[in-house]
């Protein structure tokens, strides 16, 4: 009887050293990671992208998730957008999800700052990145080690029949200082279950259809501000905080597209304070 439970402790004990390795090899291996190098080829070919410096941008996400399937990002651009020189696109690349291309989100001059803060799941231990493509092509990554795992598959949070009572209703509240001349931010909430098709139904034993998210664009006075490509990597019910730069009184709009094609709209009247 004893030898089965040594064997056992045994094989264990052998397996969570493999792991372990793995993991610290995926860790360690930033740039060796064959994803990232399919997905870096496939987005940038063979252009080079500098490692980016705290007077670029910053990426701020937790060591250590404690929910998969919420795992809160902040991207944070250091310098104005201005006409002669700003950050066209910053990529959100998170190797080991199954969608390892999980946002683009393309800013202009107007957004004032070219920061995104939004919620991800994350579906096994993982490096994330963060490229940000200035308007002369330059790129920088700055790359995160996160422990999470298996937020891609994790149950939605919402009853099915709840959530699409729900189904894209948006709200607009502008958060901080409003200063005149000062680039404000904002945060849109969309109520979308943002389904991967990677969660199984506890009940019917099926897995929920895939239905999420694929397209956001902001305007403002009708001139564009930020645009995003996502996909189910971002958590349910979608969350953005992002800048615009009012320039007089104007509305501020957003137009989302889901996968199923279905569009939707929300409009918020802002006045510039005198």
């Amino acid at each position: 009887m004893h030898i089965p439970t040594r064997f056992a402790a045994v094989c264990t004990l052998v397996l969570l050293c493999l792991c372990t390795a793995a993991r610290a090899e995926i860790k360690s291996g930033d740039e060796a990671s064959p994803i990232w190098q399919k997905v870096r080829a496939s987005l940038f070919q063979s252009r080079p992208i500098a490692t980016a410096t705290e007077d670029v941008i910053s990426l701020d996400v937790p060591l250590r998730a404690e929910d998969a399937a919420i795992v809160p990002i902040s991207i944070k651009t250091r310098f104005a957008q201005t006409p002669a020189r700003y950050i066209d696109r910053v990529y959100l690349i998170i190797d080991n999800n199954p969608s390892p291309i999980s946002a683009i989100f393309k800013f202009t001059p107007l957004s004032g700052r070219a920061d995104i803060e939004t919620r991800v799941r994350i579906d096994d231990y993982t490096q994330v990145r963060a490229i940000a493509e200035t308007n002369d092509g330059q790129l920088h990554m700055i790359t995160r080690f996160v422990k999470a795992s298996g937020g891609c598959s994790a149950p939605p949070g919402k009853d099915a029949q709840a959530a699409l009572a729900t189904l894209g209703r948006m709200k607009f509240r502008v958060d901080g200082d409003t200063s005149v001349d000062q680039p404000v931010l904002v945060q849109l909430m969309i109520s979308h279950p943002n389904n991967s098709g990677l969660a199984m139904d506890q009940v019917s034993r099926l897995f929920t259809p895939a239905h999420f998210v694929r397209q956001v664009n902001i305007t403002y006075a009708g001139q564009p501000v930020m645009s995003a490509e996502v996909d189910f990597s971002i958590s349910e019910n979608p969350n953005f905080r992002f800048y615009f730069q009012p320039r007089g009184d104007g509305e501020l709009k957003a137009e989302v597209v889901d996968s199923n094609d279905l569009r939707f709209e929300s409009t918020l009247k802002y006045r510039r304070p005198d």
